[in-house]
């Protein structure tokens, strides 16, 4: 597969204009499970374009964003650029740069399962302080909620340049083994996009593993797409349907 470091470096623009936030119920929940706090220090792992970072920014609290793709990286230091509590760092998850013990919360939003996990724990660990918690997020489309959305997932499968490697990855995570010892529980949120057909092509073409403009699978594709587009339209809109899951736990001491 592409390097994961390097996937998202042509889709900035669409990703910016189409992908969705995070619920904003995660901040409420993780102040009752994990005691954040507006004091609490967050390291955003990956952090890209800076949607999740936004979200603990808006509680007030300090984020840094650690993120090693160039242009994902500037878009979201340009998005986040009225936060004074924000600041961006050049960096890998597995190396993040930071001081040892200086963050409450590692956060990872759409990224955890391009980490070298075996590198990326012992990293967590040096830079949390030791009561500090691991909050990992996945926006995911819920492939079967609708028959819009099967006829998305469909075409996906028959025109990505590598999905099913991506699928691959987000189904072996392998959560359990992080975190143990210990463990994690999880939370889920449901809630829905509505899009016209520009929004739903740009949705889709946000995604690192469906083919550019210059692969001979781009244009089938986006027939395709406008065809589902036709069949599945009320009033000139589609509802895309999302899944957000939330896992958080505590890393054991070394």
């Amino acid at each position: 597969m592409l390097d994961p470091t390097r996937r998202f470096a042509n889709r900035v623009q669409n990703y910016l204009r189409y992908r969705p936030r995070y619920p904003s119920a995660i901040i409420p929940l993780l102040e009752s499970e994990c005691g954040l706090r507006r004091e609490s220090v967050i390291a955003d792992l990956g952090s890209g374009t800076g949607f999740l970072t936004e979200l603990f920014l808006k509680n007030g609290n300090r984020v840094i964003g650690v993120e090693p793709n160039a242009e994902m990286r500037l878009a979201g230091e340009e998005l986040l650029a009225s936060y004074s509590r924000f600041s961006s760092v050049n960096a890998l998850a597995e190396a993040t740069t930071l001081s040892d013990q200086s963050i409450d919360f590692v956060v990872a939003g759409q990224a955890f399962h391009w980490f070298d996990r075996e590198r990326a724990r012992p990293e967590f660990r040096r830079i949390l302080k030791p009561d500090g918690w691991v909050v990992l997020a996945w926006n995911g489309f819920r492939a079967e909620s609708s028959p819009l959305m099967a006829a998305y997932q469909q075409l996906i499968l028959r025109h990505s340049t590598d999905y099913t490697e991506v699928r691959r990855e987000l189904d072996s995570r392998d959560l359990e083994s992080f975190f143990a010892p210990g463990n994690c529980k999880s939370a889920h949120f449901n809630f829905q996009q509505l899009f016209d057909y520009e929004g739903l092509e740009g949705r889709l073409l946000s995604s690192s593993f469906v083919p550019e403009p210059n692969h001979p699978n781009y244009q089938p594709m986006l027939l395709e797409l406008q065809d589902i587009f036709a069949a599945h339209e009320k009033d000139g809109a589609v509802a895309f349907e999302y899944d957000t899951e939330l896992y958080y736990g505590q890393l054991p001491a070394r």
